[in-house]
């Protein structure tokens, strides 16, 4: 798919966003064309509706207040620009190896491990994954280590198959961390390019559920010292605030969480969530789902991002 294939799929998701977001500051910014306290306060309100958070919009809101003191913003361009410019300026910074499918590493397996509660998406996110990193050149193998709900393991092994990539399954175990040991020792032996390891997704502020995905970290560390590589969060976009207190709870029971995937982006006009996880959690999103198809999880571009958000 080209770039601007992408792009258009990235804006047609954040159509509803976008209505709401950039049409509020684009009435705002025609009928005030400059900055004072009328102008800051509704645009506070604008960020706050779009679900950007309080504690994030009054980050925005304090850096255009400084710059305006020291530069002049006459047209609706200097001002447009002003605002898109600091929304930019909120992400938090990607310090990933890879920000591309086809990535270079000299760590083989790449092992990434895939959290979140039931519903947000999860097990699709993993079958988009592995797809897009097959149709990279990778070899990829998934483990199945949600060992609590059958339906798991029959829905991921159907996107496995749809991905066209291995999947390791031990239906008869209840021990998710015997899942994931065996994967990373496959995946070992036939050098394989990255693994992608599913993990139960029951309520997240259950202590003994965290403690099982400490657990499958350690054993997996038997094979493979230092992975996982990389520990993605599956958030819906469509949750707000929930989805933030998601995180909150995952990044503090889990050291290393490196990452967030926003699904389901195109279902809501809340999209704003993306700046306040940036911001709040200092934690990157890392991938965005932009549709239902299999090539429809998009690495996370900031830029492309606010541009599709404001762009006219």
């Amino acid at each position: 798919m080209s770039f601007l294939d992408k792009f258009k799929r990235l804006k047609d998701s954040l159509v509803k966003t976008k209505d709401d977001l950039f049409g509020k500051v684009n009435r705002l910014v025609n009928a005030k064309r400059k900055i004072d306290d009328e102008f800051l306060e509704e645009l506070e309100a604008i960020f706050l509706s779009a679900d950007i958070g309080y504690d994030t919009t009054e980050v925005i809101i304090e850096n255009i207040k400084a710059r305006a003191k020291s530069d002049m913003y006459d047209s609706e361009e200097e001002l447009n620009e002003l605002i898109y410019s600091e929304i930019k300026s909120i992400f938090a910074e990607n310090l990933s190896e890879f920000k591309t499918y086809d990535f270079k590493t000299d760590k083989k397996p790449f092992v990434i491990m895939i959290v979140g509660v039931n519903g947000v998406g999860k097990t699709t996110s993993i079958g988009k994954l592995a797809y897009n990193f097959k149709n990279a050149g990778k070899s990829v193998l998934i483990g199945s280590a949600d060992t609590f709900r059958a339906a798991a393991n029959d829905q991921l092994e159907i996107w496995a198959k749809r991905a066209g990539v291995d999947i390791i399954q031990k239906p008869n175990t209840k021990d998710p961390a015997s899942v994931a040991f065996e994967t990373v020792k496959v995946a070992k032996e036939k050098n394989t390019d990255v693994v992608i390891i599913d993990t139960a997704g029951r309520l997240h502020n259950k202590t003994h559920l965290m403690d099982e995905l400490k657990k499958v970290k350690r054993v997996m560390q038997k094979i493979v010292q230092d992975v996982p590589n990389e520990i993605f969060l599956v958030i819906d976009a469509t949750t707000g605030q929930n989805g933030l207190n998601q995180a909150k709870e995952f990044s503090s029971a889990l050291e290393g969480l490196t990452g967030i995937i926003l699904t389901k982006l195109d279902g809501t006009a809340k999209g704003g969530i993306v700046i306040k996880i940036n911001n709040e959690m200092k934690i990157p999103v890392r991938f965005i789902g932009v549709g239902e198809q299999i090539d429809d999880l998009q690495i996370f571009d900031n830029d492309n991002f606010v541009k599709a958000l404001f762009e006219k």
